[in-house]
């Protein structure tokens, strides 16, 4: 007995050092199993994945691990990290949805705050207050001297209509002379503080200044210094910006939808925040030159003078109107190549991506057909950030794991 014990224990002592090497290989097989499933990503280009460390072959930033427990498809934010990525909530249900068909555009100048200034006399320009387009002009401020004999003449039958109503106070004629002389120096141009001037100093000034009637924008500069103009010439255009003009191009087959009178949503690029209401004032019976299109246009008001003439603008056209639909922001939808989701918050700080499928959409909602129950709290602002946290931290688009 003693024999075959100690033949048994020779050999559990002989295979020892073979099975301590077979444990120490299966723990480094495992080991190595383990350090392949770490795969890291680049912050800016999440496309790039490696499974060592290293360097994005895009930026040169350092590469990042990826989440440990990549298997599950939540991410985990606490309140702070919420309140930094601006996350925010809504309950859905079902309310209405109203629908718009979009018509570009573009804003030009309205022709009713179009000023033309012309010669009120034939003469030679002096001086020029103005020499580059693109001056904001204020009301009453000089635009222009002239030099005129025409005007000395008339100005001199006024001082002279003027000693004869001194003279004779009485005499009706003179002073209906004394009126028409008068008249006749507002007619070109004169205003009564000039024609006040001119009876107080009773002398004759042929170098007389004009000044703008109205505020505006110089948009063309017709004259030189030193020209002769006639009476009646052309010497610059103002603009005025207060207000524009929107020109939207529609199909003739559509023009039927939109009535004279009809209030339109307009909205510049740029400037989503700011809609403007446009009436639509006016439609073109007549195909633009070139296109199979026609001409809807309405005035909108320009605060602050923000907008200039030539800038882009989206008209809104209501289209229809449906009642007991769910809908949600269109931010809250993030759309790829896999199709639409949304971030559901599931419990307090955990948002899981849920597939949607969407339907009407409008400029501000759209329509979710299927994917959501009443009562879900849907992200609507910082979806993205959720989205691109996910490919991050996951290595995966969150709707490859993803079933409706």
């Amino acid at each position: 007995m003693e024999r075959k014990e100690f033949i048994r224990n020779f050999a559990w002592i002989a295979l020892a050092p073979s099975l301590f090497f077979a444990a120490c290989k299966e723990s480094s097989k495992k080991n190595q199993q383990t350090k392949q499933v770490q795969t890291y990503t680049c912050p800016m280009h999440p496309q790039i994945i490696q499974d060592k460390p290293g360097t994005c072959p895009v930026c040169g930033m350092d590469l990042v691990p990826f989440e440990k427990n990549a298997s599950e498809g939540a991410l985990h934010l606490n309140e702070s990290q919420q309140a930094l990525a601006n996350i925010t909530t809504i309950t859905v249900g079902h309310n209405g949805l109203h629908t718009f068909k979009q018509l570009n555009g573009r804003l030009v100048v309205n022709p009713e705050q179009t000023n033309y200034i012309s010669s009120r006399v034939a003469g030679r320009l002096e001086k020029l207050y103005v020499r580059q387009t693109g001056e904001s002009i204020k009301k009453g401020q000089p635009l222009y001297q002239i030099y005129s004999e025409q005007l000395a003449t008339l100005q001199q039958e006024y001082l002279l209509a003027a000693a004869q109503v001194s003279q004779f106070p009485d005499d009706a004629t003179f002073r209906n002379i004394f009126k028409s002389a008068g008249h006749k120096l507002s007619l070109y141009g004169q205003s009564d503080q000039q024609i006040m001037q001119l009876q107080r100093l009773k002398k004759t000034n042929p170098h007389i200044t004009f000044t703008a009637g109205e505020s505006g924008t110089v948009a063309e500069l017709s004259v030189t210094e030193g020209q002769y103009v006639s009476e009646g010439s052309s010497l610059m255009r103002l603009e005025g910006y207060q207000s524009l003009w929107v020109e939207a191009d529609i199909y003739p087959s559509e023009a039927g939808s939109i009535q004279k009178g009809e209030l339109l949503k307009v909205v510049i690029p740029g400037w989503e925040n700011q809609p403007q209401q446009m009436k639509a004032e006016f439609i073109n019976p007549e195909l633009s030159t070139g296109a199979q299109l026609i001409q809807l246009r309405g005035a909108i008001q320009n605060p602050n003078g923000a907008w200039q003439p030539g800038l882009q603008a989206n008209v809104f056209v209501p289209a229809q109107q449906k009642s007991q639909v769910m809908s949600l922001p269109v931010d809250a939808v993030i759309r790829d190549g896999k199709g639409a989701h949304v971030w559901i918050e599931k419990s307090k700080g955990k948002f899981e991506p849920q597939i949607v499928k969407t339907g009407t959409e409008s400029p501000d909602a759209v329509e979710i057909t299927t994917g959501l129950n009443d009562g879900d709290q849907v992200v609507i602002s910082g979806a993205y950030l959720l989205y691109s946290e996910y490919i991050l931290k996951k290595g995966k688009n969150p709707m490859t794991e993803m079933k409706m």
